[in-house]
């Protein structure tokens, strides 16, 4: 009968702080959509600055750990990483060969911190007992330096490391990671069936990288799991793992760990996102002829970004494209919410989260006196920013002036603020910015102080 989910398993070492390892592993398994099963070969005390001490499980608990997985959950793929020493490499490969099993091999030799994972006496056994049963390996420059006794410092140094581990060492396929090469591109170079493919990514400049490795060959043991061919499992793993760098989590003194769930926390919210503009715009328009009123000369639009760790650009944030404009007592919606559909008051939410990251969307209205004694009456905190302060270098700046003058307001305020007034100039429209958490609170205090106008 067929599996509901395939399983797929990690033979390696905890690393303690979560960013690498099992740990690493196991998210990596969970988004990429197989249950993940582990085998601990080492318990490590390590953070994202240094590995404290290391404990070797002996060879027996590991293989009963891969036993006990294979003889009843089953294994579609596995992964090794950190195998420390040749009675566990041994052991590995005897359990391996008992199973059958498609294997990626992490050939973990050094820690991102710097310490060593693999014991010197070790490395004749990984090569001899573990990279033949390889269906697929993942060393970077340095371990398949150490694999091939060859320097790459090129590309084509990098396929020659490829073929001589596939050719010579006797793996399946082999990819050696361009992450420690020069260049704009972080390239990978994969030899498989005497073919060479590359794979290119944007190289991201950031200390986000510590469970690289692991990550990236999770990824494609989970593919292999799945049932995908060799190539289309490492093309996977490389969005993936560059999505996994690039929204890596800043904590720590030293390198950050990767960030597994961003593969799936980053669709998941933007649906989330829209989904809620979506009730934030319902609420505007049950009470149109109210709201109506509200709306300025430029427009009127209701944003949300997605959580702080993942807003960066305009490009984040959700909005009306068009913008929410009236005819008579009216408001006019023309399209359904969309990313990237506002500047203006998607730059002042983006300005806001830097101060508080659960302040996450945001309205704008027309500003008049009895807005302001509505926002008063309704007891919602408020600040503003007077265009006749700002400075000259950001007058010339394109686009600069809304985050400048949020940020004014915010410190005036000591706080993200409900309410935001912008005093206008000549040739600009004062206008007030509302905020809050969700774009429904948003909609929500723009009826009120719709409502409490009309009451004036």
């Amino acid at each position: 009968m067929r599996k509901l989910i395939p399983v797929a398993l990690t033979i390696a070492g905890s690393d303690s702080g979560g960013g690498a390892g099992i740990q690493a592993d196991l998210k990596t398994f969970a988004v990429m959509g197989v249950h993940g099963t582990s085998a601990i070969t080492s318990i490590t005390a390590q953070n994202t600055k240094e590995v404290r001490a290391i404990f070797d499980l002996p060879p027996e608990m590991v293989i009963s750990q891969v036993e006990a997985i294979a003889d009843d959950l089953g294994v579609d793929a596995a992964k090794t990483g950190m195998l420390s020493n040749s009675d566990i490499i041994r052991a590995v490969a005897k359990v391996v060969d008992k199973y059958s099993f498609p294997l990626v091999v992490d050939p973990v030799m050094i820690a991102k911190s710097g310490a060593p994972l693999l014991r010197p006496e070790a490395m004749e056994a990984l090569i001899r007992e573990i990279v033949p049963r390889a269906t697929v390996i993942t060393p970077n420059r340095f371990e398949a330096e150490r694999l091939t006794g060859i320097k790459i410092g090129s590309l084509e140094a990098a396929r020659e490391a490829a073929k001589i581990i596939v050719e010579e060492l006797g793996a399946s396929a082999a990819i050696v990671k361009g992450g420690h090469l020069q260049g704009e591109s972080s390239l990978d170079v994969l030899y498989h069936k005497g073919e060479y493919v590359e794979f290119r990514a944007p190289r991201i400049y950031k200390n986000t990288d510590h469970g690289t490795g692991c990550a990236f060959s999770a990824a494609i043991a989970a593919g292999l799991a799945k049932g995908r061919e060799v190539k289309e499992a490492v093309s996977v793993a490389k969005e993936f793992i560059t999505m996994a760098i690039d929204y890596g989590l800043e904590i720590g003194g030293g390198h950050g760990p990767v960030n597994p769930v961003a593969w799936m926390e980053v669709p998941a919210e933007r649906y989330k996102v829209l989904q809620e503009v979506e009730r934030g715009l319902e609420v505007l328009l049950a009470h149109s002829r109210d709201v109506a009123e509200l709306v300025p000369e430029v427009s009127m639009n209701l944003v949300m970004a997605l959580p702080k760790l993942y807003a960066r650009t305009p490009l984040d944030v959700a909005g009306i494209p068009g913008r929410i404009s009236r005819f008579g007592d009216k408001l006019i919606v023309r399209a359904k919410p969309e990313f990237g559909a506002s500047r203006h008051v998607a730059k002042a939410v983006l300005t806001a989260m830097e101060a508080d990251p659960e302040v996450r969307a945001g309205a704008n209205i027309r500003y008049g006196k009895d807005v302001a004694e509505a926002v008063e009456r309704l007891g919602f905190s408020w600040s503003y920013y007077d265009r006749r302060e700002e400075p000259e270098e950001v007058k010339k700046k394109e686009g600069a002036t809304v985050p400048w003058g949020v940020r004014e307001a915010i410190k005036r305020a000591g706080k993200v603020p409900d309410v935001i007034f912008d005093y206008g100039d000549f040739g600009k429209e004062p206008n007030a910015k509302i905020f809050g958490r969700t774009a429904r609170e948003v909609a929500e205090k723009v009826v009120a102080i719709a409502k409490e106008v009309r009451r004036l």
